[in-house]
């Protein structure tokens, strides 16, 4: 009689354990997820320039998996449409952006490509070559004589990790690389200029 009720018991503290747990996971998951953040769109003299930031976009494999050979490429796609009511928005500007971060052991510095800059920065350290790869610095979206005063327009941004390929079939000796890839949701920013 005492091993039926135990039987019964069991599964209903399992049940509410898991029930507990549940919850706590997902809500873990989901602040770990890739995200822009910081957007600002402002002005120089000339251009419309665009300032953002990715967070929660590496992992310690990512950095491990870079310091071991294996390059990373964030793609940083930006559009700019002009808003009509009642119609079609025109799109203005479509502008891909590429980050890669590559390491040398031999030196033990991280380099970074910029794509807009067609520039690369080095530094030995690991916490500001993330910092580089996820932000984006005065961006030059479009020149300000293309943009109609007082007119409605919107921003969109997404970042992506660019999954790389590998020759020869590595992805097959290195799995863990496609868990690495991710993708933000597009955010979108209104305006007036």
């Amino acid at each position: 009689m005492r091993v039926k009720s135990t039987r019964k018991i069991l599964p209903r503290w399992l049940t509410l354990l898991l029930w507990l747990l549940i919850p706590a996971t997902i809500a873990d998951a989901k602040k770990q997820e890739p995200a822009t953040e910081d957007i600002i769109i402002t002005t120089s003299r000339s251009q419309l320039l665009l300032f953002a930031t990715v967070k929660n976009c590496f992992t310690p494999e990512m950095i491990e998996g870079v310091r071991n050979g294996i390059p990373l490429t964030f793609r940083f796609d930006v559009e700019l449409d002009k808003v009509r009511n009642r119609w079609f928005d025109i799109s203005l500007v479509e502008l891909s952006i590429i980050h890669t971060l590559t390491y040398n052991a031999l030196k033990e510095e991280y380099s970074v490509f910029f794509s807009e800059k067609e520039k690369t920065e080095i530094t030995k350290s690991a916490d500001r070559a993330r910092l580089l790869m996820a932000e984006l610095n005065g961006i030059e979206v479009v020149r300000l004589d293309r943009l109609i005063a007082d007119a409605p327009y919107a921003l969109l941004l997404k970042a992506t990790l660019v999954e790389n390929t590998f020759p020869w079939g590595i992805h097959y000796i290195v799995p863990f690389t496609s868990l690495w890839n991710f993708e933000t949701d597009w955010r979108t920013i209104e305006f007036r200029y």
